[in-house]
């Protein structure tokens, strides 16, 4: 198995355009340099006082060359570079440019192209002007970047992409003009290294410029904006300078320019407060098992079964019906098995992004990652599943083998198909090839089914947990619970313990995923990760424990429910990241509601395998202590 997660890793990067660590490029003066063109992608408005628009907020990108953009072409048309599957799933579409770059060769005020807009083109350009559409270009790997200056802590960084025009006095104005800067580190006499690539933008009207003017006259910056107009075609002069400038970062670290930390005082606060946290419920757990529990043993212990027993030691009454079989049994092992599967990956590719092995230069390679971990992990959902099925007395386990590898997949990748008509129709480049689509269920059956089936065999010949009492034949009757007991006012209650650890993380993600944000902070992911896990076993455990003293022996599903409480306000939390500001169109809320609804999914799938997974060890641990006849 190992072997074959190495491969797929190996082929999967092999078709990535730029490799971070091993292939650094040396330019000669006068060398050809690449520029590329990515997707031009919405981003979070930021809208100063002075100018107070109101505009939609979109979540789907479009191709560089989409037609009614305009943008200029190279002479032989563009053509497509090769990516990762990570790559193309999240929505990239790099294709070459134009431009010509050579190194250390300064250009001034370089005519592109003129394009003409009609009055419909130009009306969608404004209107994605005004949501802030931005140009991710490339240039030997690094993004192209806007200078970003952070007021809290007064430095500037690298922001990725730059805005495809600006409004001004509620008239939305196309940036026409690129002063494009290169910042190169000398390695030898004549061998130089690109370590930072920054882009001033201009909007320049030059229709009343001669087209025989001199640069300095088509490129002045005294030229007035120009305005796309709504009445009549418009025609645009898109033109680029470049120059070089000395750096004496090294090629090694020059991301770090790019990798700023926002509002890192507020992350340390936040894993210091639920840090505290865990601490306290760890205390209060502690507590239960060794005060309470202890004395309740003793002194279960030491009275006859026929003898009443008082209501503080309820959870004692219901020992024959605790390790009764839960209703849906197998669907409950399904998800369970799934959770495992979805905690198991998520947990790899945050310690491998935090060692470093997932850099953000390698573009899909995170993607790329998760996905092949998330198939490889198939063995271990099969083999949890298997084993929690025939732990629950299940007799049905080839049903259970072939649910496990094609429910939750299947529900996910069914959701995905639907979200990809709507990007379809919108025309997004995040719309998913057919081929792309075909590639990857030939990926999950020629891979995952096998694996399925071959952790369903290893948990068939595992030996069983023991139970520590006996199942009584007839059910015992569960009292009426107290309304705070009950699956949806608990699922609220416990949620907001594990989603407070990780809330601050999930704008930083959110932030990533939608407005193509470069998102690195695993450290801090890392770390919320964990106390979400610890907060979510040691809640999930106490809620059960309240459960058990009202005498309330179905814990099997109430464990997953409560475990899985945090996605409800990942979802909710989710849903107010726009600021206030409304979704444009059905296409967009679809799109964010959806994908909204796949995160809190995968959310309530781990964290609910491992509420049940602490319970069971913590039901199975208390009710081995009692002595029964």
């Amino acid at each position: 198995m190992l072997i074959l997660f190495q491969l797929l890793y190996l082929i999967s990067i092999t078709y990535g355009f730029y490799l971070p660590g091993v292939a650094p490029s040396d330019y000669k003066k006068g060398d050809n340099i690449p520029l590329l063109v990515n997707h031009v992608t919405p981003s979070l408005h930021h809208v100063s006082n002075q100018n107070k628009i109101s505009s939609a907020t979109y979540v789907y990108s479009y191709d560089y060359y989409y037609p009614k953009f305009h943008f200029c072409q190279p002479k032989d048309g563009p053509k497509k570079q090769s990516e990762s599957l990570g790559s193309i799933i999240f929505g990239d579409r790099i294709f070459n440019s134009p431009f010509e770059i050579n190194m250390l060769e300064e250009k001034k005020c370089v005519s592109l192209c003129k394009s003409t807009y009609s009055k419909s083109d130009g009306v969608f350009v404004n209107r994605n002007i005004r949501a802030s559409y931005n140009h991710n270009w490339l240039v030997d790997g690094l993004p192209v970047a806007s200078i970003i200056q952070d007021v809290r802590t007064n430095s500037e960084f690298y922001g990725s992409g730059f805005k495809i025009g600006e409004v001004v006095d509620n008239l939305a104005h196309l940036y026409n003009h690129f002063d494009i800067t290169i910042e190169y580190h000398k390695r030898d006499e004549d061998k130089f290294r690109v370590v930072g690539v920054t882009v001033s933008t201009f909007s320049l009207d030059r229709s009343q410029v001669p087209e025989n003017s001199k640069p300095e006259e088509l490129c002045s910056e005294d030229l007035k904006p120009i305005t796309l107009s709504k009445q009549d075609e418009s025609e645009v002069l898109f033109t680029y300078s470049v120059r070089f400038e000395p750096s004496e970062i090294a090629w090694a670290t020059r991301w770090d320019k790019y990798l700023h930390v926002y509002d890192p005082k507020i992350q340390w606060f936040s894993l210091i407060n639920f840090s505290l946290i865990v601490l306290i419920l760890g205390i209060i757990i502690g507590h239960i098992l060794v005060r309470t529990l202890k004395n309740d043993i003793v002194k279960y212990n030491e009275v006859n079964l026929d003898d009443d027993v008082n209501d503080e030691s309820g959870w004692k009454l219901v020992h024959g019906d605790i390790f009764r079989k839960p209703e849906n049994s197998l669907l409950l092992s399904v998800l369970i098995g799934s959770g495992v599967q979805i905690f198991f990956m998520v947990f790899v590719t945050i310690v491998f992004a935090l060692l470093g092995l997932l850099s953000p230069s390698n573009r899909g390679s995170l993607s790329t990652f998760m996905f092949v971990v998330y198939i490889s992990s198939s063995i271990i959902s099969s083999f949890i599943s298997g084993y929690i099925y025939r732990f629950f007395g299940g007799e049905n386990w080839k049903l259970n083998m072939l649910l496990t590898p094609v429910l939750v997949p299947g529900f996910l990748f069914g959701i995905f198909i639907f979200l990809n008509f709507f990007l379809i129709s919108v025309e997004s480049s995040g719309a998913i090839p057919m081929g792309t689509m075909v590639a990857i269920i030939l990926i999950w059956f020629v891979i995952s089914i096998p694996l399925s089936v071959l952790g369903s065999i290893l948990s068939s010949k595992k030996s069983m947990l023991t139970v520590p009492v006996r199942t009584n034949q007839i059910p015992r009757q569960i009292p009426k619970q107290p309304w705070y007991l009950r699956t949806i006012p608990i699922m609220f209650i416990s949620g907001i313990f594990p989603f407070g650890s990780i809330a601050v993380e999930m704008y930083f993600i959110y932030s990533s995923l939608w407005f193509n944000k470069i998102f690195y902070m695993f450290g801090f992911l890392f770390f919320c990760f964990i106390l979400m896990i610890l907060t979510t076993s040691l809640i999930t455990i106490l809620m059960i424990y309240y459960n058990l003293c009202s005498e309330n022996y179905k814990w099997q599903w109430k464990s997953i429910f409560i475990g899985g409480g945090c996605s409800i306000y990942v979802f909710l939390h989710s849903m107010f990241l726009t600021n206030g500001e409304k979704l444009a169109g059905l296409t967009s809320f679809v799109l964010y509601t959806g994908y909204s609804i796949v995160i809190s999914s995968l959310v309530f799938l781990c964290c609910a395998s491992v509420g049940f997974i602490s319970t069971l060890f913590f039901v199975r641990k208390i009710y081995a202590q009692i002595k029964i006849d």
